[in-house]
């Protein structure tokens, strides 16, 4: 490896024994207002955090504004003729704090259409990279640079009161979340679709059109974009893309410099990766047992072996909640409705029925019910959209509008820079043996 990696990897292999000796013997000292076992272990539950447009409960799941998804599927203006949810009316919504009208979602959705263009130069950078290129390292790419159209950068550069921040945030965030459709359907139809793109259709409403862009014009795929983009579009403040956002915007990088960070973050298998994931595990899962339809014996023999591989169960458990996912619960009231006898959403219900049981008796998982991923891909792969590699890119078009949502609340109420105080593991150990003696 060379000696300088040789020597990094003799260090921290030491140092993370130590490290794992401490939080087992002083995991619950507190260090002023933290335990020792928080703040090696990501920062877990500790409130630290304002954010303004939802908050998740271990219990009830993700509010937005007070609201649970099903009150907002049943609240939220709807698409002519259709059932669900309009994401303008959500992301009006997080950012208002009321229930929007029909003429709310409206102003909104056309607000965008006019926004919709993409500079040329944007697509030059995507082209600009291989086409083998992850389309999430396009989508990134891309939103950065689309930075050149910033006006809170222009307007910073220029000199403005900070009273002034907020307005020409909520710019930016308009003008971005317009066009980041045009952009992931740019990536999606010049990776899969040899380079044959869709140009844009300004009388649909945002989902739709993006649906459209992307090949899909079926009335039922528009709905599943509508609910798909309505309930990934935000988790609270502490889940990475979201934090993400709002550490690097806290430094007053514009929305375009902050959002690619948060996507950046998105893209981690233990964050918005995790989607392509469990349909993969899925088709192995049905590869070798050798079915589209393994019988839930099957699924749970699978499971056990899954686990006793050192594996997880993708699109099982969760940072914070400790029941079914009410996202998941939403996507399968749609599959129930849309596509009840697709086989391998039959699999995803079979999965559910006897996976929580068996991750629970193995006494080492706090929440074996599933998290929003459990479902999504095989909606996606009922339609046609079979490309795995860009889910995570769908997720990012939606969580765009909590995360700038918020963004702008961080500037109207002007939060400061982000600044928590770290620690050296010779400080806490020192710490240790301090309060050792008081005792």
């Amino acid at each position: 490896m060379g000696y300088v990696k040789d020597s990094f990897k003799s260090k921290a292999d030491q140092l993370s024994q130590e490290i794992k000796k401490i939080v087992a013997e002083h995991g619950e000292l507190v260090l002023d207002k933290v335990t020792v076992a928080q703040a090696y272990q990501g920062m877990r539950g500790i409130p630290g955090l304002i954010t303004e447009t939802s908050l998740l409960d271990s219990n009830e799941g993700i509010r937005f504004r007070g609201f649970s998804i099903p009150e907002l599927r049943e609240r939220l203006p709807k698409a002519e003729g259709g059932n669900e949810p309009l994401p303008e009316g959500l992301f009006y919504l997080m950012l208002i704090g009321e229930v929007p009208s029909a003429e709310n979602v409206e102003h909104i959705s056309a607000t965008w259409a006019r926004r919709s263009h993409v500079p040329n130069h944007v697509f030059d950078v995507i082209e600009a990279l291989p086409v083998s290129t992850h389309p999430m390292t396009q989508f990134c790419a891309a939103i950065l640079a689309l930075q050149t159209e910033s006006k809170f950068a222009k307007a910073y550069e220029e000199g403005i009161s900070k009273k002034e921040h907020w307005s020409y945030v909520y710019e930016d965030t308009m003008t971005l979340i317009a066009r980041l459709p045009r952009i992931a359907a740019y990536i999606y139809r010049r990776k899969y679709k040899n380079g044959e793109h869709i140009q844009p259709d300004g009388m649909l409403d945002w989902s739709a059109n993006f649906a459209h862009m992307l090949g899909f014009d079926s009335d039922s795929f528009k709905e599943l974009m509508r609910l798909y983009l309505t309930i990934h579009a935000d988790h609270e403040g502490g889940n990475v893309s979201a934090h993400t956002t709002h550490l690097v915007g806290s430094a007053l990088s514009d929305p375009y410099y902050s959002l690619t960070a948060g996507m950046a973050g998105l893209a981690g298998p233990l964050h918005g990766l995790a989607n392509q994931e469990v349909i993969r595990w899925i088709e192995e899962l049905q590869e070798k047992i050798g079915t589209q339809e393994p019988t839930k014996e099957q699924i749970a023999d699978y499971i056990k072996q899954t686990l006793s591989e050192g594996k997880v169960v993708p699109g099982y458990g969760h940072a914070v909640l400790r029941k079914t996912d009410p996202r998941f619960t939403a996507q399968m009231e749609f599959a129930k409705k849309h596509c009840p006898d697709d086989a391998t959403v039959k699999t995803v219900w079979n999965v559910y029925e006897v996976a929580p049981a068996i991750l629970e008796g193995t006494g080492k998982i706090k929440n074996p019910w599933p998290n929003v991923d459990a479902h999504s891909g095989s909606l996606l792969k009922h339609y046609g959209l079979v490309e795995e590699d860009f889910y995570t890119v769908l997720f990012g078009v939606s969580r765009s509008l909590g995360v700038l949502a918020s963004l702008c609340w961080d500037r109207a109420l002007g939060f400061p820079l982000e600044r928590p105080k770290s620690m050296t593991t010779e400080w806490i150990q020192k710490y240790i043996a301090q309060q050792t003696k008081l005792a």
